[in-house]
Parts: C-alpha cells; structure tokens; sequence
C-alpha cells in the first residue's frame, strides 16, 4: 500500500502547487475537494488543509469534517485552513485592516518547534488573505509571526496539528520546501520511495491484474500522455494493447506520418486513419470554441468507435487522462464554469461500451516525462511541448477550412523549426502560432496585399496551470517574421502574443 498525503481543496490557486511540492519529495499525495474526503486508511501520512477564496466568517463558510482526521493523523491548515482550525475551535478571525498579500518577513520564528525547525528569522514569506487571526484558543501555542500578522504560524499544544497564514508552497516563500519537508518527512515520517521507477513497477503489476488477458485500445495523439501510456501498458499487457492514431486534419505539418514512423521503432501495434475530411465537414462553418471542441471530439468519438469495432473482443478504452485533467473536472462547489472541456476526461458516448483504463490520472505532467524517461522512451518524444487535443482546429480563430489550415501549418512549421535552430525549444514549455480572424493592409513589393495576420505564443510552465510568456530575442523573432511573410502565401502581419496565464489562457479558443 503506497503511502501518502492527503490534501483537502477549498479552492485555492494554489492546491496543485502544493501537492507538486510534497511530491518534489518523492511523496506520494492525492487531492480531493473538502466535502468528499476519501476512506481512511493506514496508507494515509499525514493531512493537509488548503487555502481558498472563502471566508471563514461567511454563512457558507466551507466547512470540512474533520472529526476522523484531527488527533489521529499529522494535520497542517494553509491559510483558510489554519483560519478554519483557530475560528471554528474557539479563535476569532476578523477582516484585515489592509488586504494582506504579497511578501512579508517572520520576525519571530520558533524553530525548535518541528514544524519550523531549520527556518530561519526574517525568512521571507508570502501572504495571501483578507482575514486575519486575531485570537487563537488557549490551547494554540503561537509559533510565528511578521511585523503586520501576529499569528503567522501555530500548534495546537498536545496534538500533531499546525496552522500557518502564509503559502510556503509558493516560489516566493524562500524557505517553504523546509517547512513542507519538516511537515511531510519529519512529522509524517514518510519514507520518500515514491519515484518513476517504483511508479511503472507498481502501474505495471495493477494493470495486468485489472487487464488481465482482455484487448485494449488506445487513441494516440503523437505526444507525450498518450505516448507513456501506451509504452506503459505495452509493457504490461504486450500485444493485447492497439493503438489508433487519426489524422483529424488538424495536426502540424507532415505530423501524421513523422508520429506513425517514430511509433514503428517503439514496437508497438498502431493503426493510422486519415479521416481529415470528416472532420472538415462537421467543422464547416463552425466558429464557436466549445462547439468546434464538442464538434472534434465528436468526429473523433465516431472514427474512432468505427475502427476499435475492427478489432474483436476489444474490452478496455485506454486514456491518455493526466492528474491536472483529472482535478480541473472535479469542482470544489459543485460544477464550475466551463473555461474549455478538456477532451480526454469523459464525455464518452454510452454505445461504446468499453471500460476505462487511465494508468497516467495520477501524475503531473513532468511527472509523466519522468516516469517516460525511466521507460526508455527518446527525448525527442518526451521534449515535445503539449499540443492540444482539438489540434489547429482551436488555434483558428474563426471557421476551419483546409486552406487556413494549410497557412496555419506552414506558420506553425516555421516557428517551430525556428525555436529548433535557435535553441530555445527546449527553453520553452509550449509554442504554436494562432490564425487570426483579422485582416490588414501590406505592401509587396508595389503591390498593396489585404491579407492575414498571424500571431505567435511561446509560454514558459511547469505544469500548464499557471504559464508566462517567454522573452524572445528580437533578432529570433523578426528573422521568422519576416520568412513567415516571405514564404507563407495569404500572411502579411506577424504579432507575438506577451500575455501571462492568469488571466489568458495559453490557448486562444
């Protein structure tokens, strides 16, 4: 039985970026919203408490029960969760005379309480609250503090149970990974054994007991998710697993047939379908982006039910389905608006009648190129940036016809080839380049041109959820420029795109 953290969401910005620290540890940690806490077990190390937009003080204040949890296990409150340990135990938690956020520095620390141990005076730390404590009961020993907040940190005395008012799971707390550390290693004695390695081990031996001798089948995308899981499940289950890979049309240029080449040398059973033309004429006339993604994944949904009927006694649906995926589908208060559908997390037709296996939902993307590495899968694969499943089609910002894509693919080809030979690839979480439904007036040569503008995105991420644009030398971005406008027919303008993830989404669409 894996050990693990438990951290329970209040909707905070900032829970993935705690479960990516404990996991930095090689610790083993699961999310789940605040009213669906799981069955407890001895698996579980310890408990974390997330911060959230809410106020304690609210009529409906999230309130989580703890009943099972407090005493028995490690419990550490992050911001609303501290303010929910001191104000619903007997504290008070009041407004902020100023809105507490941003830098601040511990100017009492008592390290030798376990918690803080190794930390160290005027450690910088990073708040994010409107309210603020400003009684704790008296059973609450105060073990921090910052100029403005008296209570920055504290133990309930005679139980494993802290509360802290700042994030030390952010870049801009200096010494959070300590705390996190003496939290998680030091407090909940766990044993830092989970790795890439004891991951595909521990995945290959549940899938053939899940799997047993049945077929599965396998959407390829050509990136990274679907890429792993496929080598994953090949090494469980060999050649009981097939593999479909659909040109949808809107993949980048010749990625059809470089993907279905590379996938040839990986040993593994894979079914190419070119079926761009089905997809063109559901998409015709399409402009909404969630209809073009629905519209997508529609098409795909029927091409790819058409082609796994080929293959007999298929009994289990293969999903590329990665952790982010997973949590963004699950709201904290019920259904959340839709930002975009993610195109791997459901919505699978009932006919199709196939039982899932998703054998990556636990991991984080660079988690996911970890563990490829570990599998021996080449870096040329695993450095590929994300591409989307809905491809090109949500990268044209207006109808999808086969010639914008075709402008669409000989731009997006260029910039790509471009960040190669300058050697920014690597430097760069993701890039492509988006087709605007804009016009404007040119010259070439003397001729005035009334023709399209494209615009470029390069973004730097760790995980997708948060991303910033990458600084781009001048010299790299006026030299694809000016050959996008050379080359490219139906291109007159070029722009780069220099917004952050919040508040643009990477995407356009």
């Amino acid at each position: 039985m894996t050990e693990k953290i438990l951290i329970l969401d209040f909707g905070s910005q900032y829970t993935q970026l705690i479960a990516r620290r404990v996991r930095e540890l090689n610790v083993y940690c699961e999310i789940y919203p605040y009213n669906k806490i799981p069955e407890l077990d001895n698996s579980i190390k310890g408990v974390i408490l997330s911060g959230s937009p809410y106020s304690v003080r609210d009529n409906k204040a999230l309130k989580p029960d703890l009943s099972k949890i407090k005493e028995r296990f490690p419990l550490l409150g992050v911001c609303y969760g501290a303010q929910y340990l001191s104000h619903f135990y007997g504290g008070e938690v009041a407004p902020s005379d100023t809105r507490e956020y941003g830098r601040a520095n511990l100017s009492f620390v008592n390290t030798d309480n376990p918690l803080l141990s190794g930390m160290s005076k005027n450690s910088q730390v990073w708040m994010s609250h409107g309210d603020t404590i400003v009684n704790v009961p008296d059973n609450y020993n105060i073990i921090a503090s910052t100029h403005d907040v008296k209570v920055a940190a504290y133990q309930v005395m005679g139980e494993q149970t802290w509360g802290i008012q700042f994030h030390p799971e952010v870049y801009h707390s200096t010494e959070g990974k300590t705390l996190i550390k003496n939290f998680v290693v030091d407090i909940c004695n766990c044993s830092k054994d989970w790795t890439p390695d004891s991951f595909i081990e521990t995945t290959v031996k549940e899938l053939k007991d899940k799997i047993g001798n049945n077929k599965v089948v396998l959407g390829l995308s050509g990136g990274v998710d679907s890429s792993v899981a496929a080598v994953l499940l090949h090494r469980a289950i060999g050649q009981q697993l097939t593999c479909i890979f659909v040109d949808n049309g809107l993949l980048r240029k010749n990625e059809f047939e470089n993907v279905l080449e590379s996938y040839k040398g990986m040993g593994l059973n894979v079914i190419g379908v070119d079926a761009k033309n089905d997809f063109y004429s559901e998409l015709s006339g399409v402009t909404d982006p969630e209809k073009k993604r629905k519209a997508i994944g529609k098409v795909f949904i029927d091409v790819f039910d058409k082609e796994s009927h080929k293959i007999k006694d298929v009994v289990w649906l293969a999903q590329g389905t990665i952790y982010p995926d997973v949590i963004e589908s699950v709201s904290v208060k019920g259904p959340s608006a839709t930002i975009k559908s993610h195109h791997n997390v459901g919505g699978l037709p009932d006919f199709m009648k196939l039982k899932i296996v998703e054998p990556l939902n636990l991991l984080f993307k660079d988690e996911v190129r970890r563990v490829g590495k570990a599998l021996g899968l080449s870096q040329s694969l695993l450095g590929r940036h994300p591409f989307p499943g809905p491809g090109l089609g949500i990268r044209i910002l207006s109808d999808i016809t086969p010639e914008k894509v075709r402008i669409l693919q000989e731009v997006d080809d260029i910039f790509i080839q471009g960040l190669r030979d300058w050697d920014l690839y690597d430097e760069v979480w993701q890039a492509g380049a988006m087709l605007l439904p804009v016009q404007s007036v040119g010259v070439m040569g003397d001729e005035r041109t009334y023709e399209n503008v494209v615009a470029l995105r390069a973004v730097q991420s760790t995980d997708g959820m948060t991303a910033d644009w990458v600084h781009l030398p001048y010299e790299f971005l006026a030299k694809v420029s000016n050959i996008i406008i050379n080359r490219v027919k139906g291109v007159n303008r070029v722009v780069y795109d220099i917004s952050s993830k919040p508040p643009a989404t990477i995407e356009w669409e």
